[in-house]
């Protein structure tokens, strides 16, 4: 066990000593296939770590039993999946270390990483370092964001993103069953060993790759018998993760649906966009500027490509961000940014402008920002666009599932009906 070292306020850091010793580093799940990816660059950083994808009643009762009860939902199952893990005697808990993100905005953004700390100490597990995956917030000598290694992380996303938008839009048609998260595999295994060999992150590559790509899924044999179309947007961890949503994805494949969840760089956009429009409005560091208009412009450059060859090949593309940011000007002011903010609300106005007008929208059990950006602006998107047909579910450790589903159900009866309409029109 590599000797325990703190910082100044006390805070255990992740020393590079237990780098070198191969700590384990655990991360807990949300987006399958992107965080797959990740996952592995950092692997090949030479960092150990393992994507936790661990699910059951069991992880909200862990993390009850060490976060107050009323801190929000995924805070519980975050925090309760991590020490769950600890917990089940799989890992050397002197030889382990956690990660979770942090990007300094109100909520889960910035709270979780002290919420786990003290959730540690009081499961007695308090020499567990935990990693905080941010842009400078917190430093450990163990563990640094190079250049090289946010490119690769930012590839990833792209990849990811677009790996699940082309197999949202095959599965529910494929002739061979499974053939498209067949692709996704291959593709995040070649990506995988790529960038192990320092390849495929720069833009020149992703380009290629992303040509590729869609390429490979434009060949799979469909069945294009119409079907309902979801959009899913919401507070981010219940939007993509299963264990936070009740598996709502594989919910809505039984339902017979085809399913649109908008992807993460629309977030990761939204998120620097927020750092410009906070220092135009209250002034700041020019050089934070600076840096945060570079990251912008190189973000919509990674976009762009996305947009351009999904629909070279024939693919529903993911939404423009500069786009969304206009849909949402009649409804909510940008002011409004904590959690997914106005985002949320420019979601729900793209997916119902580009075919997907049935949507539910996820969110935890009192929920403000999503409150007020998500089921305070529905009357608002229906006066827009009279077709959008919004369920909100509230996700939490007491509410039923059946009760969520039956609510889902509802929506989609709606949305059979119109698309039996315009079938027999």
């Amino acid at each position: 066990m590599a000797q325990l070292k703190y910082d100044k306020n006390g805070r255990l850091l992740f020393t590079k000593e237990m780098k070198n010793e191969g700590y384990k580093i655990l991360v807990p799940s949300m987006a399958p296939i992107q965080f797959g990816i990740i996952k592995n660059v950092f692997i090949h950083a030479g960092y150990d770590a393992e994507l936790l994808d661990t699910a059951g009643p069991e992880i909200a009762q862990t993390g009850l039993k060490y976060v107050h009860n009323d801190t929000c939902y995924p805070a519980l199952l975050v925090i309760g999946q991590l020490i769950h893990a600890l917990q089940s005697g799989k890992y050397d808990v002197n030889k382990t270390a956690l990660m979770i993100t942090q990007t300094g905005g109100g909520c889960r953004a910035s709270n979780y990483i002290f919420l786990l700390r003290k959730a540690l100490k009081k499961a007695g597990l308090g020499q567990i370092p935990v990693i905080s995956l941010s842009m400078g917030m917190e430093k450990n000598p163990g563990f640094k964001l190079t250049i090289p290694l946010v490119r690769r992380f930012l590839a990833g996303l792209v990849y990811g993103d677009v790996l699940m938008l082309l197999s949202n839009q095959t599965k529910p048609y494929e002739v061979q069953k499974g053939e498209s998260m067949r692709l996704v595999d291959e593709w995040t295994k070649r990506l995988t060993t790529e960038f192990a060999r320092g390849d495929s992150y720069r833009p020149k590559e992703i380009e290629k790759h992303l040509d590729k790509i869609c390429e490979d899924f434009s060949k799979i044999k469909l069945n294009k018998n119409p079907k309902v179309k979801v959009g899913v947007v919401g507070e981010i961890y219940v939007k993509y993760a299963r264990l936070g949503n009740n598996d709502l994805e594989r919910f809505l494949a039984e339902q017979d649906c085809e399913v649109n969840l908008p992807g993460i760089m629309g977030f990761a956009l939204f998120k620097v966009d927020n750092r410009l429009e906070d220092i135009k409005l209250y002034g700041g560091s020019g050089l934070k500027f600076k840096f945060c208009t570079v990251l912008f412009n190189y973000l919509e450059k990674l976009e762009s490509m996305m947009i351009k060859y999904t629909k070279k090949y024939g693919f529903t593309p993911p939404g423009q961000y500069k786009h969304i940011k206009e849909l949402v000007k009649p409804v909510i002011g940008y002011g409004s940014k904590m959690g997914e903010g106005w985002l949320l609300t420019a979601e729900m106005l793209e997916l119902a402008e580009s075919g997907y007008e049935n949507i539910v929208c996820t969110q935890p059990f009192g929920c403000l920002p999503n409150h007020i950006n998500g089921k305070g602006a529905i009357r608002k998107i229906k006066e827009i666009n009279p077709k959008a047909n919004i369920v909100t579910i509230d996700y939490d450790p007491g509410a039923p599932k059946v009760n969520q589903e039956n609510r889902i159900k509802l929506m989609l009866a709606v949305g059979k009906e119109e698309l039996e309409k315009q079938n027999n029109a």
